[in-house]
C-alpha cells in the first residue's frame, strides 16, 4: 500500500496539461469497436478504467492496438461481436459493465461480467430489467441486481423499454450504444427526470458521429433509436478532462497561487466544466481561453455558495474540498446518487478540521482551520484526491492511505501537483 504525505503549501506555480478526458475515452472505444473498418483515437487516456473497456472490447472481437508514432490507439471493429472466450473482467469501472453489457446481448453465445469488489457493490438491476423488456436474456448472477451478470446472445428484439433518469446515466448510455442493432425500433422512456445529462449528450454526440441516429425528444423523456443501424468508422481527438483537472484548479484556488491547464477546450459537451463558474462563485480568479483555464488567484477569500451538482456528481468531492477552505457555510444539493457510487464517504474530510453534514441529498461543509490528519478514502480516488487537495491548505502532515487508487482516473495526479510545487511524497505501507 502506497501512503500520500502532504505537508501545507504557500503557493503554486505554472502550467500542466489536463489529462484526456476518461468519459470520452470510454465511448469512443465503445463506438470504434463496433464499427466496420478502422477508426483511430488520439489522445486516449490510459488508467484503470479505460484499460478495462479496451480490454473488454477485445474480448467482444475488436482489434484494437497502440499507434506509438500517432500517440493513437488503432481500433479495427467488430460489427457483430463475437462471444467472448472468458469472463469479462471490468476491474472497478461502472462505465465498463454497463455500456458493455447490452452490447453483449448482440453477441451469440454466453457473456458473463464481473469485477473487482466496489463494482460488485454497483447495481444493474434497471439496467438488466429495461435489456429483459427489449428481448434480451440477463440475469445477475446471484439475483441480488449486482455483478456479476451473465448475458445470453442472440441479439436485441427491440420495442418499448423504460428506466429511471436519476439512477445513472450510464444505463442509458449502454442502451444507445446497443439498440442500433436492434431488429425493430426502440422507444426509451425515463420515468424520472434525466441526471447527468451531459454524460447522455456526449454518448449521443460520438455514436452520431459514427453514422448511428439517435432522436431526442420532450427533453430526454423519451429516446428514439431505427433498428438494423451500422456503426461507421471515425477518429477522435480526445480532449482534456474537466473532471480530473477540476482538482488541480482546486488546488491552486485553495492555495491562492496562479496555475494554467491546458488542454481543456472552451467548447465542449463536458458537463464538469461547471467548475469554472463554481470557482468565480466561491471569488476565484478564473480566465478561460479557447483551449486552457487559468486560475490567478483569490479576490479575498474564498466564499461559501450554495451549488446543485445533481448533473455533476463527481464534482462533489472536490467542491467539498474548496468548501473546507471557504469562509462559512457550503450547501452542494444533489449528492444522493453519488453515495450510491464507489463510496458514502463524502464525511472524509470532516477529519482535516471541516465541520461535514451529509442529509438525504446535500452535502453541507462549513470551511475553518485546517489540520493534519491520517485518511483512510477507502480506495475511492475522487475523495483520494479531493482530501489531498484540501490538506495543501492544513497544518501539519497529512496522511492518504492507498493512494495508488487514483489510478483509476487520474494516475499523474500527484506528478502534476508536485511539479507546480505542492509538498507531496508517497510512501510505502509494509504491513
Amino acid at each position: 500500500m502506497a501512503v500520500l504525505i502532504v505537508r501545507k503549501t504557500e503557493g503554486l506555480k505554472g502550467t500542466v496539461e489536463a489529462p484526456p478526458s476518461k468519459a470520452y475515452t470510454h465511448r469512443a472505444v465503445i463506438a470504434a469497436s463496433l464499427s466496420d473498418g478502422e477508426s483511430r483515437i488520439r489522445r486516449p487516456l490510459f488508467c484503470e478504467d479505460t484499460l478495462a473497456t479496451i480490454e473488454a472490447c477485445k474480448m467482444l472481437g475488436a482489434k484494437i492496438d497502440m499507434d506509438a508514432d500517432e500517440k493513437a490507439l488503432r481500433v479495427i471493429g467488430a460489427p457483430k461481436p463475437a462471444t467472448p472466450p472468458d469472463v469479462i473482467n471490468c476491474r472497478n469501472s461502472g462505465s465498463t459493465i454497463r455500456f458493455v453489457t447490452p452490447i453483449c446481448a448482440l453477441a451469440e453465445g454466453i457473456s458473463i461480467l464481473t469485477g473487482g469488489e466496489s463494482l460488485r457493490r454497483r447495481p444493474m438491476g434497471p439496467l438488466l430489467k429495461a435489456l429483459r423488456s427489449l428481448g434480451v436474456q440477463c440475469y445477475s448472477a446471484r439475483r441480488d441486481g449486482y455483478p456479476p451478470v451473465i448475458v445470453f446472445g442472440g441479439g436485441i428484439r427491440g420495442g418499448d423499454t423504460s428506466i429511471r433518469g436519476d439512477v445513472s446515466s450510464q444505463f442509458i448510455s449502454g442502451l444507445i450504444f446497443a439498440t442500433p442493432k436492434a431488429e425493430r425500433e426502440t422507444r426509451i422512456t425515463l420515468t424520472s427526470p434525466l441526471e447527468s445529462k451531459p454524460y447522455v449528450e456526449m454518448t449521443i454526440n460520438i455514436v452520431r458521429r459514427h453514422g448511428v441516429e439517435v432522436s431526442v425528444q420532450e427533453d430526454y423523456r423519451h429516446l428514439m433509436v431505427p433498428p438494423k443501424q451500422e456503426y461507421k468508422p471515425s477518429d477522435h481527438m480526445i480532449e482534456g478532462d474537466y473532471s480530473s483537472a477540476s482538482f488541480i484548479l482546486a488546488a491552486a484556488a485553495i492555495t491562492d497561487s496562479k496555475v494554467r491547464v491546458e488542454n481543456l477546450p472552451a467548447e465542449t459537451l463536458q458537463g464538469d466544466r461547471l467548475i469554472v463558474d463554481i470557482l468565480r462563485r466561491m471569488n476565484v480568479r478564473v480566465n478561460v481561453g479557447e483551449n486552457y483555464v487559468e486560475v490567478m488567484g483569490v479576490k479575498g477569500a474564498l466564499e461559501a455558495i450554495t451549488v446543485d451538482l445533481r448533473d455533476n456528481p463527481d464534482l462533489v468531492p472536490v467542491c467539498a474540498a474548496l468548501a473546507a477552505s471557504a469562509r462559512g457555510r457550503t450547501v452542494i444539493k444533489g449528492v444522493r446518487r453519488l453515495r450510491f457510487k464507489e463510496s458514502d464517504r463524502l464525511v472524509s474530510i470532516s477529519r482535516l478540521g471541516a465541520k461535514v453534514k451529509v442529509e438525504d441529498d446535500r452535502l453541507e461543509v462549513v470551511g475553518g482551520e485546517l489540520h493534519g490528519a491520517e485518511i483512510d478514502p477507502r480506495n475511492d480516488h475522487r475523495i483520494a484526491m479531493a482530501c489531498a487537495v484540501a490538506a495543501l491548505r492544513a497544518e501539519g502532515e497529512t496522511r492518504i492511505l492507498g493512494i495508488e487508487c487514483i489510478n483509476k482516473s487520474y494516475p499523474n495526479f500527484v506528478r502534476d501537483i508536485q511539479f507546480l510545487g505542492g509538498d507531496l511524497s508517497e510512501q510505502q505501507l509494509h504491513r
